[in-house]
């Protein structure tokens, strides 16, 4: 062997090389430790390094195209997508970025301007995070949309040709039985959130398979720059159990499993160890669930909610967004909040998001009107769904059981002259609604007819519009059809952003967004702060509540029933807080760090909202000291 090592050494004239090669044989004094050591040809490169310092070493980092077994060795499994590609296929999908270039310098851009902010914002974010979320916070209001709805939904349909730098970890369909040790491959010690989808229904956009991780990444950079969780203490996380979007199965630059989705049991079985696994290794983290199919969004939330610390953003935080819009509507026409389970709503779209919307908020007008069976009863009367199939009543077959309260009874529907599968026109025509509230993610389900509809029938002096759908395009209308087919004094909102409406004489028609980012990051960071075990109804109820609250009587009375993104950290403040009082009056809480749930239940409003404020994470360049090993 050292003669081996000595006719290596002069065989290679490069200094440098030598000094990489330099390997002691018995008898050899070692001089000084290496920090790695390379050689020529085919022999393995030996480096000491792990994880995350390699793939963020430009020298070593091979990005996608790690073998299986590399990723193993080098605890990479779960820090890259599933897809392990060949170096031509890597050349050729940045090739395709960058001819892209040569046909906007020829025929102008293809990107839009939006997709082009978030290309230069995703560099920052690489190069330096404080940095990049220092820029966030102070100019929300303009880069908000960017990193989260709409561009992000752009940012999921075309990720795996926008893909550069891990971030984040994937578990997919081909790591089950490995899960518990892969967790062990992210760095971090302590992870308070967690944002998991498995791309199954991005944003009403459908089956974007592994190119979902866009959103859970939007959503985390929402939670660092609104609820001032430390950015190193999130992980967005993609669930690969395949897709059935056959365009990207047939696509060679896809980086997900080139499978179909698994179904039943099998799904379940890779959604539930994924669960124990992350639980396993950080007992008090935050899961929430973004972006999946509205077959597995109940089911999934009521499989883990009274066992894990997590929630559905789709189903729960929609749902809050929703109520507290409602309630604002209830006030803008001059009543108070008590009177809001006298409201009629017609509701388009019995998924996911739509049953969860239609539950708490039959939940929350049935406190109102004491708890008991019979105020469960009047609530849910006041609500008509309406699906792809028309009418939901409960003559027809095969009802879906979240739905199934809410399906109307056969005398309910006759004396309106209305029947199981009726059309949206008929059912706003003969209901006549205080309320019309899209959930559909059909764009422009609320068509001529039907606004002209709930304008012609409806006896409310104020009546109210949501077409709650994301993205833009599939708004159910826009505000410019709402205010000149319904009139001036509707009450409009919707899950997208759009400009408000210019009513001519000086008015003006507000387009309130109904974000789910008015309450998400403070129900996260409630809940953290807290140390609740569980996220109780009552915490989403209590946020609800809070963001209904926050807008003042006048604003109110101007059409404004969200207030501006601008606001959203104070905002985040309050609901947080608000989530923390109720954690601690259900016996929930079990304090957080420094402060136990004695201290907690001590704190009154004021000394709460402090409490959160100085436990919001801010962008600010630390001292940094150099420690030796």
């Amino acid at each position: 062997m050292a003669m081996f090592f000595r006719s290596l050494r002069r065989s290679s004239p490069s200094a440098a090389v030598r000094r990489l090669l330099l390997r002691p044989y018995p008898g050899e004094e070692v001089h000084q430790v290496r920090e790695y050591t390379t050689c020529e040809g085919s022999r393995p490169t030996l480096i000491h390094k792990r994880s995350l310092d390699i793939l963020h070493d430009p020298w070593f980092n091979k990005g996608t195209a790690f073998s299986m077994t590399e990723r193993d060795r080098l605890d990479l499994r779960g820090l890259l997508p599933p897809n392990v590609v060949s170096s031509q296929q890597q050349i050729d999908r940045f090739m395709v970025d960058l001819r892209r270039f040569e046909v906007n310098a020829r025929d102008g851009m293809s990107d839009t301007t939006a997709l082009a902010k978030w290309r230069v914002l995703n560099r920052l974010h690489d190069r330096n995070e404080v940095m990049y979320y220092k820029i966030l916070i102070d100019n929300i209001e303009e880069y908000a949309p960017i990193v989260y709805t709409p561009t992000v939904g752009l940012v999921c349909q075309k990720y795996s040709g926008l893909y550069r730098r891990p971030r984040g970890m994937y578990f997919s369909a081909a790591d089950r039985g490995e899960m518990m040790s892969m967790v062990y491959n992210w760095p971090a010690d302590q992870v308070d959130m967690i944002v998991v989808t498995d791309g199954g229904r991005i944003l009403g956009l459908g089956d974007l398979g592994v190119q979902g991780m866009g959103i859970a990444v939007g959503k985390l950079d929402l939670y660092v720059s609104a609820a001032g969780i430390n950015p190193q203490r999130v992980l967005p996380v993609m669930i690969d159990v395949g897709t059935n979007n056959e365009n990207l199965l047939k696509d060679p630059l896809y980086l997900g499993l080139q499978q179909h989705r698994l179904e039943g049991e099998e799904y379940l079985s890779v959604i539930d160890e994924f669960m124990e696994a992350v639980f396993s290794r950080w007992p008090n983290v935050i899961v929430q669930f973004e972006d999946f199919q509205s077959k597995w969004a109940l089911p999934l939330l009521l499989r883990y909610r009274n066992t894990y610390r997590m929630f559905n953003d789709d189903v729960q935080g929609t749902a809050g967004v929703a109520i507290a819009g409602l309630l604002g509507a209830v006030r803008a026409q001059g009543q108070t909040m008590l009177d809001f389970p006298k409201q009629k709503i017609v509701v388009a779209g019995a998924g996911s998001a739509g049953i969860g919307v239609v539950d708490a908020v039959s939940k929350t007008m049935a406190r109102m009107l004491g708890n008991t069976e019979s105020a469960f009863q009047s609530a849910r009367s006041q609500f008509w769904l309406v699906d792809a199939s028309g009418l939901i009543t409960e003559s027809r077959a095969n009802i879906d059981a979240p739905a199934l309260p809410f399906a109307r009874k056969k005398k309910d529907v006759g004396h309106l002259g209305l029947s199981e599968g009726a059309s949206l026109v008929e059912v706003v025509k003969k209901v006549k609604p205080d309320a019309l509230l899209g959930l559909s993610a059909v764009g422009g389900l609320f068509s001529k007819e039907v606004l002209e509809a709930l304008r012609d029938s409806t006896t409310c002096s104020r009546p109210a519009v949501f077409a709650m759908s994301n993205p833009t395009k599939n708004a159910e209308c826009t505000p410019e059809d709402a205010f000149s087919i319904v009139g001036d004094n509707i009450i409009y909102a919707s899950g997208s952003p759009f400009h408000d409406v210019n009513l001519g004489d000086g008015k003006i028609g507000h387009s309130n967004q109904g974000n789910n980012m008015y309450l998400f990051p403070g129900i996260g960071l409630g809940t953290l702060l807290s140390g609740a075990t569980v996220i109780s109804d009552g915490m989403l109820q209590a946020a609800a509540e809070c963001l209904a609250a926050y807008m003042k009587d006048d604003e109110v009375q101007e059409g404004v029933i969200y207030p501006p993104i601008s606001r959203i950290r104070d905002i985040t403040k309050e609901v947080a807080a608000a989530v923390v009082r109720e954690a601690v009056k259900e016996d929930l809480a079990e304090g957080y760090r420094g402060m136990d749930p004695r201290e907690l239940q001590k704190l009154d409003e004021e000394e709460t909202k402090e409490y959160v404020q100085n436990n919001m994470w801010s962008p600010l360049y630390p001292t940094l000291v150099y420690k030796q090993d």
